[in-house]
């Protein structure tokens, strides 16, 4: 049942990624289309992994998506909000401050805030945070998720290390979906 799962999840990542490189009608602005993908992806990561459990009264039923600096979605992240994945409804939240993120499951890390990248993973380092941007040398850099742009297409490439030491699980089929990066 467990496996039957998985392959569905799957399945709607792939229906979603090909439902939104297709209807470029529907999405006439090109970065528009990118962002309503890169949305689709962050839903779909969530299915893909796993948080650890430091504290077992944590009965949270939400699961909050951070947007950290000058957000790029627009309306795309419309799309997922209030989404039950897990049994938990996913939250968006925007902010321009790195001490607004502590409840936050995922972080996405705008492009606004390259300067202080290094800054930012040293604050949240050891932290249960999925931290995804989508800069250049993100994942070397001690990230865990980044988007890339490969051929014209969306793809991500993950920092198994960082993962790791953030205590993320990541499903062995979204890692056969990345390109993996480790540390020195």
């Amino acid at each position: 049942m467990k496996k039957t799962r998985v392959i569905t999840s799957l399945i709607i990542i792939f229906v979603c990624y090909g439902i939104f490189c297709c209807a470029s009608s529907t999405y006439a602005n090109p970065k528009n289309k990118e962002y309503h993908i890169k949305a689709a992806f962050l839903l779909n990561f969530v299915k893909f992994m796993e948080w650890p459990s430091h504290d077992p009264s944590d009965t949270s039923s939400f699961i909050n998506i951070c947007i950290l600096g000058d957000d790029p979605f627009d309306e795309a992240l419309n799309t997922i909000e209030d989404k039950i994945v897990k049994e938990k409804k996913l939250v968006i939240k925007r902010s321009l401050k790195i001490e607004d993120i502590k409840d936050c499951q995922i972080l996405f890390i705008c492009t606004s805030e390259k300067k202080k990248l290094s800054e930012i993973l040293t604050k949240i380092k050891d932290l249960p945070i999925l931290t995804v941007a989508e800069t250049k040398n993100f994942c070397q850099s001690g990230g865990v998720l980044n988007f890339i742009i490969v051929k014209g297409k969306i793809h991500f490439e993950i920092n198994v290390d960082a993962a790791k030491r953030s205590g993320l699980k990541i499903s062995s089929k979204l890692l056969k979906l990345s390109k993996i990066i480790k540390e020195r």
